[in-house]
């Protein structure tokens, strides 16, 4: 019996099939970071992290405290990210307790909802709160001088909680196509995310 081998495939000559390969190497190779990097937009040098994303970031870094005058504790968790477009700023609110061996009722809980400008910290590559405020601050189980008083210092450590804190940190792979390494300009916040210029 005698086996016959089915006729080779026609392929164009060498020269031509090492273009053909390099060709669809190089395209590879630009697929692949421009993939990675969900958000980045090289072409209008933007990168938008979306609300979802953010959230995910800034629950992250909680629950956080901090002790006031040495009596109090102060604490935040379950952060729930606000964007504000009109006016370019993010919102935090935030579960609040405050402990004292002073307070009946310890701890005292409630809600607090602080605003802040935003700014990029290019030391650490990292878009940070700004000079937050806090905009409202209910508590429960407590009324008259009492809640006054302990809605002014949790006014307090909350800011100073969430003065600096990270929405979204970059690496320098994230930030570097090729032999360009951006850096981050203009910060726009829209209704569904923050978007920043890569300059």
């Amino acid at each position: 019996m005698t086996f016959r081998f089915p006729p080779s495939p026609s392929f164009p000559p060498l020269p031509a099939r090492r273009r053909m390969l390099r060709a669809l190497l190089g395209a590879a190779a630009l697929q692949a970071p421009f993939a990675a990097l969900a958000g980045f937009n090289f072409f209008t040098s933007e990168y938008t992290a979306t609300r979802d994303e953010l959230q995910a970031q800034i629950a992250r870094r909680f629950p956080v405290a901090e002790r006031y005058a040495e009596i109090f504790m102060v604490g935040l968790r379950d952060p729930q990210l606000g964007l504000d477009a009109r006016n370019n700023r993010a919102a935090i609110t935030a579960t609040l307790t405050i402990a004292s061996p002073l307070l009946a009722a310890s701890p005292v809980q409630g809600v607090v909802s602080v605003s802040s400008a935003l700014k990029y910290d290019a030391a650490t590559r990292a878009l940070r709160l700004d000079q937050p405020k806090a905009e409202r601050l209910e508590l429960q189980g407590v009324e008259g001088r009492d809640a006054e008083r302990l809605q002014k210092i949790g006014a307090v450590v909350a800011q100073e909680l969430l003065q600096g804190q990270v929405l979204r940190s970059f690496t320098a792979d994230e930030l570097t196509v090729g032999r360009k390494t951006y850096e981050i300009g203009d910060i726009t916040v829209s209704d569904n995310g923050i978007k920043v210029q890569l300059k």
